[in-house]
């Protein structure tokens, strides 16, 4: 039998800062891999000794696509600094259902650029020429000439105006704080955000779906999308019957714990609850927050694996065993994967789990799910846009603790974001981040078990001649990676 040849696959392009993926190839298929993120960014040490409230102005420039997110996280984590035993202060309502909004359109757009820049146009590859569906894959997903370029981008920025009634700016805006938001809403400027939501809706059910959100969300079963797909003439029955054809079903799938940490909090409940769900079982259960902890065996830092509420590893190159600046996250001990996908599983959406009960996690269901997710958080929108009082308030601007030990957890775009911090006298003391892709694309761990996506990689074919395989490149995009949110 031949040894194992090695193919190196990257810079990818379409991809949120720097990744490489280092690949064992066994004949056609991919035997093992390893993923690396070559940039340390360290805006975890930047924020150690800074007054508290500065974590609102950095914590927002690690990434200029998720930014929200990394707000949200952070002004959970100072609101959350309280004695043993005291409960953290509820938000105003119309605090919340700003904060959420903000957030969602963050995350909505996200999902769209996701699906029609970053995924869809990988089927317009010369390497699909054969297929009987290329043609009109490319003259529709064609990067940058595609005939749904002309119509997403506005729709796009249309969505995101939203912000600018709600934040101000973005990214990096500073409307999101510990006792909510700084953005009063006006009467007048709450009929704006309605008519604007009512656009975004529009392009939804004309082009990505053709059919009411409505339809779309309450699909139950992988043979009822199947059979909608048929006869609809979207974008996402597009994907759903290219899929089919290539079948990625069966591509990049795993069958890990997966989980949330909840988003879009109320007072009637958040919308996706936090919890676990273990794909090899089909259950959901509660998620052990205090099982959280960070291997770094195989990542380039010194230091002992723990939890990331404790002392903060230091970066070092000379880790022999290290091919990576991501850390492993694990729960318990265990791999654990992030995501759209998750967030729906945990919060028992039928079309996910009946999807996942067959085929396991797959490049499918993970752009299925990030899909679906449009649909459902536009409906959330236009419930809380109804719901602000603009004569209630929108922030507790009550003065807060200024020593303790916290975190903030959310849920971003691409899957769980937590930040732990520790203030002393008012500065920060410690923090430490674990960002969604820091989940899925962690290295090897002390027990060498590979990370979600080094797992996802696994069996994923090669055709004759490739040197940036097209199979890899929809597993990676599957989890829509964000690598400078990744590593610090």
């Amino acid at each position: 039998m031949s040894e194992p040849s090695r193919l190196i696959v990257g810079p990818f392009n379409r991809v949120e800062g720097d990744l490489e993926v280092r690949l064992d190839l066994a004949g056609d298929h991919v035997e093992a891999a390893r993923v690396t993120s070559p940039l340390y960014r360290g805006f975890e040490a930047m924020l150690v000794g800074r007054p508290a409230m500065d974590a609102l102005v950095y914590a927002p420039r690690i990434c200029g696509i998720c930014s929200v997110s990394q707000s949200v996280a952070a002004a959970r984590a100072l609101a959350g600094v309280r004695p043993t035993g005291l409960e953290r202060r509820p938000l105003p309502a119309n605090g919340a259902h700003a904060t959420n909004l903000v957030h969602a359109v963050e995350n909505l757009a996200d999902h769209l650029t996701h699906f029609y820049l970053f995924f869809m146009p990988d089927f317009a590859r010369a390497t699909y020429a054969e297929e009987p569906w290329h043609a009109g894959a490319a003259e529709r997903f064609t990067a940058l000439k595609g005939t749904a370029a002309v119509q997403v981008l506005p729709a796009r920025a249309g969505l995101m105006n939203l912000m600018g009634i709600l934040a101000g700016k973005w990214p990096h805006t500073l409307s999101i704080q510990p006792g909510g938001s700084t953005r009063a809403i006006t009467r007048a400027e709450q009929a704006r955000l309605r008519l604007m939501i009512a656009g975004f809706r529009a392009f939804c059910e004309t082009h990505l779906f053709a059919a009411p959100l409505e339809q779309v969300a309450t699909l139950a079963h992988r043979d009822a999308l199947y059979a909608w797909a048929e006869g609809s003439s979207g974008d996402f029955a597009r994907f759903v019957m290219i899929s089919r054809a290539l079948d990625l079903a069966r591509l990049g799938r795993t069958s890990l714990r997966h989980i949330a940490f909840g988003a879009y909090p109320s007072e009637d409940g958040p919308l996706f609850p936090r919890g676990m769900f273990d794909a090899g079982i089909g259950t959901a259960a509660h998620l052990p927050l205090s099982a959280i902890t960070e291997d770094v065996s195989h990542a380039w830092y010194r230091g002992e694996s723990g939890t990331p509420g404790k002392a903060a590893p230091v970066p070092d190159m000379g880790n022999p065993d290290a091919y990576s600046w991501c850390k492993a996250p694990r729960l318990d001990g265990r791999v654990a994967e992030v995501g759209a996908l998750s967030r729906q599983l945990v919060a028992g959406h039928p079309l996910l789990r009946d999807m996942v009960a067959r085929e396991g996690a797959s490049v499918e269901a993970r752009v299925v799910a990030r899909v679906i997710e449009i649909a459902l958080v536009t409906m959330a929108m236009e419930q809380w846009i109804a719901a602000i009082d603009p004569q209630a308030p929108f922030q507790d601007t009550s003065p807060r603790l200024e020593t303790g030990d916290s975190m903030g957890l959310t849920e971003a775009a691409r899957g769980s974001l937590g930040h732990w911090l520790r203030l002393d006298g008012g500065r920060i003391t410690h923090y430490q981040i674990i960002a969604p892709t820091t989940w899925n694309f962690s290295p090897r761990d002390a027990a060498g078990t590979p990370g979600p996506l080094e797992q996802a990689l696994v069996g994923a074919p090669i055709r004759p001649g490739e040197t940036e395989p097209v199979a890899v490149q929809h597993v990676v995009r599957s989890f829509d990676p964000c690598m400078v949110c990744t590593v610090h």
